[in-house]
């Protein structure tokens, strides 16, 4: 009797372990792309208060061996003005948990400005933060695509 009630105790207490254990939260990755989206986007309407509004107070951008906070990028944005830009993003691998996430992806870029055209691909990665409840970029590397 004593063999049968001893793997019978261990295996309750491990049940009641492992469902008493909070189960990881894991967030939508879309959650995380639209935040991206907007980021982008934000840049094609010049909307920095938008643009400031999807980062991380920390936020860093390292850009082909550039590194900006969000007051440099907002000073670059302004420096070019005016143009306009598309970008097409596409070829993207998520993580993303309760409060971080991150995600790699490609991204084409066309620019118009007054005096011609520029287009760029790039190889990105993005990490984001919850923050009080709001995902946010918190990261950018961007590098030409060869």
């Amino acid at each position: 009797m004593k063999k049968i009630i001893i793997p019978l105790a261990i295996a309750a207490s491990v049940v009641i372990f492992t469902a008493a254990r909070p189960k990881e939260h894991h967030d939508d990755p879309e959650k995380l792309k639209a935040v991206l989206t907007e980021f982008f986007n934000s840049i094609n309407t010049h909307d920095l208060e938008k643009f400031r509004s999807t980062t991380t107070d920390d936020f860093i951008l390292y850009e082909n061996g550039r590194l900006w906070n969000i007051e440099s990028a907002c000073m670059n944005i302004k420096r070019n003005l005016p143009f306009s830009v598309t970008y097409q993003m596409s070829n993207f691998k998520f993580f993303v948990d309760s409060e971080s996430g991150d995600v790699t992806y490609t991204n084409h870029g066309k620019f118009s400005f007054p005096k011609g055209n520029a287009d760029f691909d790039w190889v990105e990665s993005a990490t984001f933060r919850k923050i009080n409840g709001v995902w946010k970029i918190n990261f950018l590397g961007a590098t030409i695509r060869k």
